[in-house]
């Protein structure tokens, strides 16, 4: 899989595809070795808040709650036991696991909780949740959160998605710049040996949820997705997310191995859209962008470029797998269609204007209907899927051309709004709820003019009403369906009519494990994490479900 726009959590949402049974005996190892995708010497950094940790973070220090974005969304304990908001939503108590040690024997209390959040106030680098809060130690296990106003939708970062750091041995480090050689966390596994091309966590016998049956974990460096799928398909690997030859079948291709795909990165065509913001060329007509999204044949573009591993996409970006519920019902469409719907693209193009030319293109004052896509050099899903997307929109009487560059590059133009299209991902924010994609990439205070610097609106989308519903979203509590939902309607409403980002699929992320050697795996039936081997949160969750096989 490609990357998304922001390297933010890892986290994922909805699933599909299949656990398989395997066969034979695992003869009862503890030992599981796992390839998370790198390439390349790792270099030790053990840091939960730097953007260069390796291995499963949350193995070593937990945060409050684990949060399934898989599920439901509902945060289950860990360091925290309980939690509440006052009725203004301005306060959020949280009650502290007793008893819980560090790994060098010193007792976890609130005053650790209270130190981290802290750590985030005065150092702006590690704040990547926008935290803006002040916490209280009240006693040795409860800690109170403040907001000067209300935050709701902080709830989710603060609880599920912040590691918690001893404050006897950090109080005295810079966290911005040190990186933790030797970890002491709470967690379920200890670092034991570090090498450039392996390192292993060994079980941390003294757990306040017991010892997990995992003993051992060995992360393993490696020459890229070919060299793990080799890996797998030599029984040598137990635990990796990557695409492997006959992804479609993997229990019957790997005996003794399972799957399953989650689908939660929405991809999409980035369009830089607003005229007031700066932006040039066809695609800054909604129609146009209506128009592209109707001439998308999904079922071809899934099978010729994703080998079938993406899923249905709503117009209104609300994933379908567990936030269905949250489409506002005035959308037609709820789910873009399959298949190609060129009458539909004609209509749209030919009601604002746009005339096919003698060579099958449509034009308008001049200006032929063609448009450039911006796509990163080597991410050949997402290159297929152009070239395979500019075969499909031909027969709309629309041109797409294919520009790669350097993941730099590509990232720079679409910053700096100096592009027509770009093929990219929306990322899920911190639980399964549309409010965190549309405040990343709606909301006008993420956006920019032509030539600045944007956030993650990179499509310069601007719209006062979308601003004041994501606003009101903030200060109202996540379980409240019926007071959300009119500010979720008239959000969807407006994008699906505007269409800044075309959707395309929904795309899946594919982990293959040893049945063989290991039950307790996640599966259609029991989703309780998502099971990509370098998605932190979820990692630990696994690692304390699973089991030698016998």
């Amino acid at each position: 899989m490609t990357a998304g726009l922001v390297v933010a959590g890892l986290l994922a949402t909805g699933c599909s595809g299949s656990s398989g049974n395997g066969s034979g005996s695992g003869g009862g190892t503890t030992t599981l070795v796992a390839y998370t995708g790198q390439s390349g010497d790792y270099q030790i950094n053990f840091n939960p808040f730097s953007p260069t940790q390796i291995g499963g973070g949350a193995a070593i220090y937990e945060q409050l709650f684990f949060i399934n974005k898989a599920g439901s969304g509902d945060p289950e304990p860990l360091l925290g036991t309980d939690y509440s908001w006052n009725d203004e939503g301005t306060q959020l108590s949280v009650t502290l696991r007793d008893g819980v040690k560090w790994t060098d024997g010193e007792a976890f209390t609130a005053d650790d909780v209270a130190f981290t959040f802290g750590l985030l106030k005065k150092h702006a680098a590690l704040n990547s949740i926008g935290y803006d809060g002040s916490a209280k130690a009240v006693d040795d296990t409860h800690v109170v959160f403040t907001f000067d106003k209300p935050a709701y939708t902080q709830g989710p970062d603060v609880l599920g998605n912040t590691y918690i750091v001893p404050e006897h041995l950090w109080k005295d480090v810079n966290p911005e710049t040190d990186v933790m050689e030797k970890p002491v966390g709470t967690g379920p596994l200890k670092l034991g040996d570090f090498k450039a091309q392996a390192f292993t966590y060994v079980a941390n016998e003294d757990y306040w949820g017991g010892a997990p049956a995992i003993k051992t974990v060995r992360f393993l460096s490696l020459s890229g997705n070919t060299a793990g799928a080799d890996g797998v398909a030599a029984g040598t690997i137990d635990w990796q997310t990557g695409p492997v030859p006959n992804i479609d079948k993997v229990a019957e291709t790997y005996p003794g191995y399972g799957s399953a795909t989650v689908n939660q990165s929405q991809t999409a065509l980035l369009t830089c859209s607003s005229k007031d913001m700066g932006c040039a060329g066809p695609q800054t007509d909604p129609a146009v962008r209506r128009a592209i999204y109707h001439a998308i044949d999904r079922k071809q573009l899934n099978a010729l470029a994703f080998q079938n591993t993406s899923s249905e996409i709503s117009p209104t970006f609300v994933l379908t797998s567990n936030q269905k519920d949250l489409i506002s019902s005035s959308i037609e469409q709820p789910v873009a269609p399959e298949t190609a719907d060129v009458a539909a693209a004609t209509s749209e193009l030919e009601g604002a204007g746009w005339s096919k030319g003698s060579d099958g293109i449509y034009a308008k004052g001049g200006e032929k209907l063609s448009l450039t896509v911006e796509v990163v050099t080597g991410w050949t899903d997402y290159i297929t899927a152009v070239q395979t997307m500019a075969q499909q929109l031909k027969k709309a009487g629309i041109e797409l051309k294919v520009a790669q560059s350097s993941w730099n590059e590509w990232t720079e133009k679409k910053t700096q709004g100096k592009y027509e299209l770009a093929i990219d991902s929306l990322y899920q924010g911190s639980a399964p709820d549309p409010y965190y994609v549309y405040n990343n990439f709606f909301a006008s205070s993420a956006g920019a003019k032509v030539g600045k610097t944007s956030g993650n609106n990179v499509s310069r989308f601007s719209d006062p009403d979308v601003d004041a519903a994501i606003k009101s979203l903030r200060q109202l509590p996540q379980d409240d369906k019926a007071a959300r939902q009119p500010f979720l309607d008239t959000i969807e409403q407006k994008i699906v009519e505007d269409m800044p980002y075309i959707p395309v699929l929904t795309g899946g992320t594919t982990s293959e494990w040893s049945t063989k050697k290991f039950t307790g795996w996640p599966s259609d039936d029991n989703m309780y994490a998502v099971p990509a081997v370098w998605s932190k949160n979820d990692f630990a969750a696994i690692i304390k479900n699973l089991k030698p096989a016998s």
